[in-house]
């Protein structure tokens, strides 16, 4: 799957020395830049997807200065004690520069879900949201250099390297920890939320086994066996359970036709309906409706 970053920003005072590099792996993308700056350069940045900003050298006697907001006030980015930012999606950050003759920097943005799915760990959503700025981490800085100097490369190594490399920077940037070991054959937590999720969404119409097993990576065979050690259930099964509990809901309220709850919540005409929900609950809709009065 190809992750395109999206980011707005208004700028001056830069000129790219060499071209931008830029490296595409599953769910990252990663941007090297060379700039020169003018006595004054700096501006304003806003992205959809998270990115971690990097500080890799800089030269001259200033410091680029970070803000939160237009008005705010400027903390100094340095190399050796704060190169390093995690800006969340959709955050504004405007950057001020004087007295810097050069910067070189490296950009990654990534997108969370596809990121979870490659480790298949679920990415903590504190830590996905949370900006950190101007921090220093000694692993993170020794990665960062080394895939900056595979991007520079006139000869690169294996895309497996650089994509290592990257995946490894968001792994010890995010603090993402390896889950404990899970009922054997069952599906992550983050795969399981992220179905029972979508059959939620389109509980009342029919889902594909095959869609459900593209959302989590898995054969269709695997993933019918690993959703059924998970819930004890097949997907179809649970999909009925949804439909059952969305009928639950509107059969609460006092107006609405056994016909027209039928409809709504997938069941192809009234009969239907009752067969299912009596299965399922062990009475007819109407008398599950009446004791519930």
């Amino acid at each position: 799957m190809t992750f395109q970053p999206q980011m707005q920003n208004s700028i001056q005072g830069f000129s790219v020395i060499g071209g931008m590099r830029r490296r595409v792996w599953n769910g990252i993308v990663a941007d090297l830049w060379d700039v020169e700056c003018a006595a004054y350069a700096g501006g304003h940045y806003i992205a959809r997807d998270p990115r971690l900003f990097i500080l890799l050298d800089h030269s001259g006697t200033g410091r680029p200065q970070v803000r939160l907001s237009q008005s705010g006030h400027g903390l100094a980015q340095d190399r050796q004690k704060s190169p390093i930012s995690y800006v969340p999606a959709g955050m504004d950050l405007w950057v001020d520069i004087s007295g810097v003759r050069g910067l070189r920097h490296l950009d990654i943005h990534f997108d969370p879900d596809l990121i979870a799915g490659r480790l298949g760990e679920e990415l903590d959503p504190q830590q996905v949201r949370t900006p950190r700025l101007l921090f220093q981490s000694d692993r993170a800085m020794a990665l960062a250099t080394l895939l900056a100097q595979e991007m520079s490369s006139d000869v690169p190594l294996h895309d497996l390297y650089g994509d290592g490399l990257a995946l490894s920077v968001l792994i010890d940037l995010l603090n993402v920890v390896k889950s404990p070991p899970r009922a054997r054959g069952g599906l992550a937590s983050w795969q399981l939320r992220r179905v029972q999720d979508f059959i939620r969404a389109h509980a009342s119409r029919a889902i594909r086994l095959q869609e459900l097993a593209d959302l989590v990576g898995l054969s269709l065979s695997q993933f019918s066996h690993a959703f059924k050690a998970s819930t004890g259930v097949a997907p179809h099964s649970w999909q009925m359970i949804v439909r059952i509990d969305n009928a639950k809901q509107l059969l609460e309220q006092d107006q609405v036709p056994l016909a027209a709850i039928a409809s709504e919540t997938g069941f192809a005409d009234q009969a239907h309906f009752t067969r299912s929900f009596r299965k399922v609950v062990g009475t007819t809709p109407a008398r599950w409706k009446s004791s519930r009065r």
